[in-house]
């Protein structure tokens, strides 16, 4: 089933850079809805903000009133106090209120941007090439889309309801002192306000060194850790876990190393601008307080400008921290956002229509292929598989038998050449409905740490558990799964360590039974089983293609006796094709072959 909401707009690009790649989400197009609550959110921050900077005003009021300076410069009357005190009190509250309604309408708006990026993200990282994930570091690239995601959610919390905010309450409060005082007051809080901001932006562009190579050494342990523990048995094969852990600890020490220069540097920044808001406040009360002793200003106008002050630096204060988050979580978006710039080295031609199937006849014509073009690993290779036929491809290691299964799925295209399935160019349709026609038992397994029902499902995820235990029923491996306690319910663990090769194998044949392909595809399917375990699997092989194209990429010989013709492959080329008993007859080298693999099957 399709959630298409979340990620209405397409993946962020980063030529623009993360906040402008960040603008469609916060303004998504065609939601009503979402634009409604920023508005509305907007709003209030306004509104929030101007009730805000007349708070002081009020408070002015009453202080001037209890000091004497009220009408007439009289002893005020008792109401006049408890009026403005009154009206004191509920424009904080309405401040707050409209402050809080703000965070409450636009939390659906944030949730659904940080939503819509992580999907749209996961989307692409999927549509990425085989290439791709071959070359990856799977630790380091979680780690890098964990604190993204993150980063997304600190950028529009911060940038919408923290630094907009302040700069809109210094722009009142300059305008308010310079039209209630002289420009003075305007100006020196200006400058303080503007040599803050200076010194941040400085010394945290400065740090922002150390948080990068705090986030690359991150990276770096988190993926040797990973790396090590995936690797368990391997470890302790060669008793190498000292070994690991001072690999390990090489990495934890050169993070050590930048978050004491992060932190230390953290220091110098709070330090200098503790004492730049000190100058700038000590300034504005001199001022007042000689124009307290001059005569031309009231105590309620001392309190207004020290409130004013305070008001302002408070958040002011709190924007240093949110300017150092905001960059931090920059940088923590930026590798993100690059996984966004790769290519899709494999893409669907404009307006490509889904794979017509008619019985499932492959076709390689003239394929060329090298995955470094320095060195080429299929030659102008050509062969067909008749609907319902079953070719079988050996040849020696590095022969570029397995290749031929992933240029087959469209995992890479053709440098030369065309593969065709049912007379149609697989590059001219649709991914998708080729890898939907074939269906693949490979040589490693991978299972996903779930149930053995949903990963029998993962064939199909629609289809319903008498399905399921029909496929089962077909790979012979159903009356295994009712012998175990929690039956399809049990979970096969990581990678599907929990199940042995050849269960493994037979969740594999029925999740490719439950998938209902027209053309079957055993890629080393049993090369890595034991012998006895190999003929029963072969078995089950054989039941389950009957009457589909299938094809067989094989080391063992043994295994593909039964086909109807076997190629024989050699550095990229076909050296011979025919069947078993043609080319046992012939002498070449699949007759080679086969004497050498049975000198080596034990009698």
């Amino acid at each position: 089933m399709s959630h298409r909401s979340a990620a209405a707009p397409s993946p962020p690009s980063p030529a623009g850079g993360p906040l402008r790649s960040l603008l469609p989400y916060l303004w998504p197009r065609n939601h009503t809805e979402m634009r409604v609550r920023v508005t509305v959110a907007l709003l209030c921050l306004f509104l929030s903000k101007l009730i805000n900077v007349y708070v002081p005003l009020l408070y002015k009021m009453a202080v001037d009133a209890l000091s004497g300076h009220g009408a007439g410069g009289l002893h005020p009357a008792l109401a006049v106090p408890v009026g403005v005190i009154l009206a004191y009190g509920l424009a904080r509250v309405l401040s707050q209120g409209f402050g809080e309604l703000r965070d409450a309408l636009f939390a659906k708006v944030g949730a659904r941007a940080v939503r819509a990026v992580a999907l749209g993200v996961f989307r692409h990282l999927h549509a990425l090439s085989l290439r791709f994930h071959l070359e990856r570091q799977t630790g380091g690239l979680s780690r890098s889309i964990d604190r993204g995601n993150r980063a997304i959610e600190t950028l529009l919390r911060f940038m919408l309801f923290n630094i907009l905010p302040t700069l809109l309450e210094l722009a009142l409060v300059t305008v308010i002192l310079w039209q209630l005082f002289d420009l003075r007051f305007a100006l020196v809080t200006l400058v303080t306000v503007v040599g803050y901001v200076a010194y941040t932006l400085l010394v945290t562009e400065w740090r922002t060194r150390f948080r990068r190579e705090m986030n690359e050494t991150d990276n770096r342990a988190n993926t040797r850790a990973i790396d090590s523990l995936l690797n368990y048995e391997t470890v302790k094969y060669f008793g190498n876990e000292e070994h690991e852990a001072r690999r390990y600890d090489e990495s934890l020490r050169a993070y050590e190393r930048a978050s004491v220069r992060s932190q230390t540097s953290l220091a110098l920044l709070n330090a200098g601008q503790g004492v730049i808001i000190a100058i700038g406040l000590g300034a504005v009360m001199y001022m007042a307080g000689q124009g307290i002793v001059d005569g031309t200003m009231t105590l309620g106008d001392f309190v207004l400008v020290n409130t004013y002050l305070i008001q302002l630096y408070q958040p002011l204060n709190f924007f240093g921290f949110v300017y150092r988050e905001v960059k931090q979580a920059l940088v923590d978006i930026e590798k993100m956002f690059q996984l966004l710039s790769v290519d899709r080295e494999i893409q669907d031609p404009p307006g490509a229509q889904p794979l017509e199937g008619r019985g499932g006849e492959i076709v390689f014509e003239d394929v060329t292929f090298a995955y470094d073009p320095r060195r080429p690993i299929l030659r102008r290779l050509s062969f067909t598989v008749g609907a319902g036929r079953t070719v079988a491809i050996v040849g020696p290691t590095g022969a570029g038998k397995s290749t031929i299964s992933r240029l087959l799925f469209r995992f890479y295209d053709a440098t030369e050449g065309r593969i065709l399935i049912d007379g149609q160019d697989i590059r001219a349709v649709t991914q998708a409905s080729v890898r939907a026609a074939i269906g693949i038992v490979p040589q490693d397994t991978v299972l996903f740490n779930d149930s053995i029902e949903y990963n029998i499902a993962y064939g199909r995820p629609s289809a319903d558990p008498a399905e399921i235990e029909a496929a089962a029923r077909l790979a012979h491996i159903h009356d295994f799964i009712q012998s175990l306690p929690d039956g399809y319910r049990t979970e096969v663990g990581e990678r599907g360590l929990k199940l042995s090769g050849g269960e493994k194998q037979r969740v594999a044949i029925a999740r490719t039974i439950l998938k209902q392909p027209e053309i079957l595809l055993f890629d080393e399917a049993t090369s890595a089983l034991d012998t006895h375990t190999e003929r029963e699997i072969q078995t089950n092989l054989r039941e389950v293609s009957t009457g589909r194209t299938t094809l067989i990429i094989a080391h063992r010989l043994s295994t593909v006796v039964h086909a109807d013709e076997i190629i024989v492959l050699d550095a990229g080329e076909i050296v011979e094709r025919g069947a078993h008993d043609a080319l046992l007859a012939r002498g070449g080298a699949y007759a080679a072959m086969w004497s050498r693999q049975q000198e080596t099957i034990p009698g």
